[in-house]
């Protein structure tokens, strides 16, 4: 019974929870035992909470005692979190050892939202180090032996195993886009300067983003209409139906099931009743991800000065690569790139008023190895941007690995984002497998 339960919608399964079907501990109880029997293979975990059950017996006894009529949206939900995102009594150690292991006191109001919506925390997910490059211990569940992307690796990894329904992550470059991407997930990156990003370690306070990551497209939409309080409004009889859609290739090398993915695209969206047109942007999108680079580096040098004058020795060489390269770019370089964003966000408009993007949420598939996380650079340009964007699931190739597409939206239609993307992963999971 528990089983079946599992592999429900979000909202169905908080449903049963709420109406008695089964109880919060049941749930939270099943979950855990999905995320120990997957743990030793996958790796996504960097803490388990001890106080979950205690937690999901608190929402079954808010409910017993119709304090919010048993009406709450994630009313027993599992959630993990990502570690750089406070949870009050564990350590937020950021992928590195010169955090302090001292659990936080308070959670990040992002994590207090979900818990206030019912949703119980199972733990801490591993994260690349300060959410750059250097990985953590998590592997791809679709082939172990491949990278789950980063910087949200344990996060993307445990949604895509099937062993959680709901995760946090942050992105700064491609840092949840892609790791949704390589194992299979739906993720969301929120639009940038729409959450409350208290709490959370951060690298760049330009371009830092909170994200979630959920099995469907369905499930994230219902998981940010809560989460933001907004009813998601479907797309108007006046918005522009036309999808523009992007290749990637000014960015990037892209790899043959990937490129073979996006030749279908316009076919799949005539499917699901959207008009395409290719999106003929390239020498702005090249800007935008060399601009992206010298925010990054400029703000990721300020944000971790104490970090690395204290402890350099033990920061990866790609960190301190990138420090290094911030302390060498100007406050002036980094403002000049900031202003080329605000032009390049009106010309957008005025090119293609409020239409979505379709692209390749990332270079191909996940690559072999675990030394690496893969390249975020086709989420650069949108970054910079602050663009909502969703990863939709469903496309696999040959040999198994997940493909993922990129929408990328506009700050505050985020329904007529959503709208595309439930329909885009709806042909998605309907393909044939894509030959490698």
């Amino acid at each position: 019974m528990i089983a079946e339960h599992l592999t429900r919608s979000i909202e169905d399964q908080a449903a049963a929870v709420g109406n008695g079907d089964v109880t919060a501990e049941e749930l939270a109880s099943a979950v855990r035992g999905q995320i120990e029997g997957a743990e030793s293979r996958i790796a996504a975990w960097v803490h388990l909470s001890t106080e979950t059950m205690n937690e999901a017996r608190e929402r079954d006894q808010d409910r017993d005692r119709d304090r919010d009529n048993g009406a709450l949206p994630l009313r027993g939900i599992s959630v993990g979190v990502k570690d750089l995102i406070d949870v009050a009594g564990i350590p937020t150690r950021a992928g590195s050892s010169t955090t302090s292991a001292d659990p936080v006191l308070a959670d990040a109001p992002c994590v207090a939202r979900l818990r206030e919506l019912g949703a119980v925390v199972q733990g801490k997910t591993v994260t690349t180090e300060f959410g750059y490059f250097a990985p953590g211990p998590t592997r791809n569940p679709f082939a172990i032996d491949h990278t789950p992307g980063g910087s949200s690796s344990g996060s993307a990894a445990a949604v895509g195993a099937g062993t959680l329904p709901l995760a946090l992550g942050t992105q700064t470059a491609g840092s949840l886009t892609r790791p949704a991407s390589f194992c299979g997930a739906a993720g969301m990156v929120f639009a940038h300067g729409t959450t409350d990003l208290a709490g959370v370690c951060g690298l760049s306070e330009s371009l830092d983003s909170l994200g979630m990551l959920t099995r469907t497209v369905s499930d994230l939409a219902y998981v940010y209409s809560s989460f933001t309080g907004r009813e998601l409004q479907p797309s108007s009889t006046d918005s522009i139906n036309t999808v523009f859609v992007w290749d990637g290739t000014a960015l990037g090398d892209i790899e043959p099931p990937m490129a073979r993915l996006i030749e279908q695209v316009p076919t799949l969206l005539r499917e699901a009743g959207r008009a395409t047109e290719r999106l003929e942007w390239d020498d702005q999108v090249r800007e935008l991800a060399r601009d992206h680079l010298t925010v990054m580096a400029h703000e990721a040098a300020i944000t971790l000065d104490a970090v690395y004058n204290q402890h350099s020795r033990t920061l990866s060489d790609p960190l301190r690569q990138l420090i290094d390269d911030g302390r060498n770019t100007s406050e002036g370089d980094r403002d000049a790139a900031l202003d080329r964003r605000e032009r390049a966000r009106a010309q957008l408009v005025d090119r293609m008023g409020r239409s979505i993007i379709v692209g390749p949420a990332a270079l191909g598939p996940a690559p072999a190895g675990l030394a690496a996380t893969g390249s975020p650079v086709l989420s650069r340009p949108w970054q910079l941007l602050g663009a909502p964007v969703v990863t939709v699931p469903g496309a696999r190739t040959v040999a198994g690995l997940p493909l993922g597409l990129q929408l990328i939206g506009h700050p505050g239609h985020e329904g007529e984002l959503f709208d595309v993307a439930i329909a885009l992963e709806a042909v998605l999971r309907a393909l044939p497998p894509v030959q490698d």
